[in-house]
This record gives structure tokens, sequence and C-alpha cells, in this order.
């Protein structure tokens, strides 16, 4: 499929400079940029390529100056911002690619399974008893949803999803590949003996609310009784760890190789870089930002509160302290000095 710059410009309420004509079927990098393609430049480091790329069609702020013309056979769309709009054709562009429907062979639905419009259901998946999808849901190849599971409108897991018994996910959710939803909380207590730990059954569940993304690989843990949750709008990366009973709130967003224990809280629009780990019975308060690699050890009351460190701390204390410490090498060398003044051999 085809667009022109001024269907492009319409879309996006943005001006044409150049061919208005001119028509693209792909998207490139703007250093890397071919004919019949569109780009964007948002990022002042990238500024040079302006002058060079070959796409046809570059998305430009409204505000850039140019030091000289670019190509005849490039064409500017200059809009408020430049990022956004390209980020909202890209979900268009994926929407397109990604508009599968029908039921592929083989695969297993439970007659008892309820299903929307328009879904699509890839091959060898698993849709088990009382399943329900609602409408324009995704299930690609080899997912596997286990009894009384449900997914909402417009949600879309991606191949090797699997979601245990009970758990319910909601709309516009998107699940990346291999991902586990609902496998078992880390629950064991040691017999009377105390040779041995014995597993303690998980029967909670989990409960994915709206506008919620995973990335690939990660795991929810259903929770030991009630349900761990991830509330609206939240976003995990990769390989991102979520123990039973935990609770994330609102549009907090987890990058990859963090781990959050069992039956923490963490509140809403809080931002966790990577491979941070956070033990389990504590509570973050909202807006909270943890520095990458660091752990958290204790709850943190101060609603918007940036920490750092392992044990964590607040980042300012946490700099000055870093400061101390890489002098330490220097500080002892004067120690060593003055001792061999003050008490020469």
């Amino acid at each position: 499929m085809e667009f022109s710059a001024e269907q492009i410009a319409q879309l996006l309420n943005g001006t044409v400079e150049g061919d208005a004509g001119v028509k693209v079927n792909n998207i490139s990098k703007i250093e890397e940029g071919k004919p019949q393609t569109l780009s964007f430049l948002a990022n002042p480091k990238y500024y040079a390529y302006i002058y060079t790329t070959d796409a046809s069609i570059v998305l430009v702020n409204h505000t850039l100056k140019l030091e000289k013309p670019v190509k005849k056979t490039c064409t500017l769309i200059r809009v408020e911002n430049a990022y956004e709009a390209f980020a909202k054709l890209l979900q268009m562009y994926q929407q397109f690619k990604a508009n599968k429907v029908g039921i592929e062979q083989p695969s297993f639905i439970h007659p008892s399974a309820q299903l929307g419009e328009t879904c699509y259901i890839g091959a060898f998946a698993y849709l088990g008893e009382n399943v329900k999808l609602g409408n324009n849901v995704k299930i690609y190849p080899g997912v596997s949803l286990s009894d009384n599971c449900e997914v909402g409108d417009n949600s879309v897991l991606f191949a090797g999803v699997k979601v245990y018994h009970d758990c319910k996910i909601g709309k516009n959710c998107t699940i990346h590949s291999n991902t586990v939803i609902g496998s078992d909380g880390f629950g064991f207590a040691p017999n009377s003996s105390g040779e041995i730990f014995e597993k303690v059954p998980q029967i909670g569940n989990v409960v994915i609310e709206d506008y919620v993304e995973i990335g690939s690989n990660s795991s929810i843990d259903r929770a030991t009784l009630g349900s761990t949750i991830l509330r609206k709008g939240v976003k995990l990366d990769n390989l991102v760890q979520i123990a039973h009973n935990v609770e994330i709130g609102e549009n907090t967003v987890i990058a990859g190789l963090s781990g959050v224990a069992g039956s923490t809280k963490v509140g809403k629009n809080c931002m966790i870089a990577a491979q941070v780990g956070i033990v389990g019975h504590i509570r973050i308060a909202d807006g909270v930002k943890i520095a990458g690699q660091s752990g958290v050890a204790a709850s943190i009351e101060k609603e918007g509160e940036i920490v750092q460190g392992s044990p964590a701390f607040p980042v300012s204390d946490y700099r000055r302290s870093y400061v101390l410490f890489r002098g330490l090498t220097k500080l002892n060398d004067k120690i060593n000095n003055l001792e061999k003044k003050v008490f020469p051999k």
C-alpha cells in the first residue's frame, strides 16, 4: 500500500515542502533512507543526514531551520513534533501488518470457549474450557490459554505466550513471545522435621488491567490467595520477574532483568531501571524513580523520591558517597605517606 506526502500531511496536520504527490510504501532510518520510504528527523545528532538521505519523505519539526536545500528527491513534511508523528505512523503501520483474522489449523478451541468478532487464532494455539476472548483479539501460534482465562478487546498475545488458568487480561494489552502469566508463586515452607521445603499451593490468579504491555520471556506469578495485579498502563520490559501477590500501580514502567519479590506494592507512575531488585512485603510510593542495578531493601515512603545503590538510598546522598568511595585509594595513600613521616622505620 502506498501513501502520498499530501495524504500523510493531512493525517498528521502537517505542511508539505516539496512534491506533494510523491508516494512511499515503507519506512526507513534517515541515515539509511531509500527511495519510496519515509523517515523522520527529531534528534539533532542526525541533522546532517537531512541533506544526504535518499528517503522520499522526511518528517521534521516546524521549527527546523535548514542551512541549505535538501535533495530534490526529498520532500519534507513539517509537523509539531516529528517523533510523535512518526510514532503515530508506526502504530498504524503495525496495525495494518498485524491485521490477521480467522482460525488457523491445527489448533484446539474448547467448545465452551467464547470468541469475539474478528479474532485471530494462530496454528497450534490452545484455548481451554470457558476461555473468553473479546473483539479483535490476536492469538499467535503456540499460545496456550488455560481454563477460565479472559482476554479483553484488541489485545495481542504473540507466539509462545502461556497463560495459566483463571487469569484475566484486559483490553488493548500486548504480551510478547514466551512470557508466562500465572505460573505458581515461589511459595515453600519447611516441614515439621525441617528436612525439606514443602510446596504451599498457589490458588490465586493474575489480573492484568487495560493498556498493559509485557516484553518477551517475562514471568508474572499467580497469587497464593487473591490476585497478582498489574494496573492500567503498566509497561514491563523483557526478562522481568513479578512475584506472587505483587501489585504494580498505574503507568509504572520496569526495565529488563528487574525483579519484584512477593507481596510488594509499587505505586503509580514509578520508573524502575534495569537490573533492579526489590525485596518482598514493602511499599514503594507513587512517582518513585529507581536507578539501574539498585537493590531496594526497605519501603520508600516519599512520593517522587529518586534512589540509587544497593541498598538503595536517596540519589543525592548516593552521589556524594560515591565521590568519597572513589577517593578512598588516594586517601589511603595519603595516610600511608603520613605514617611513614610520623613513624619512620
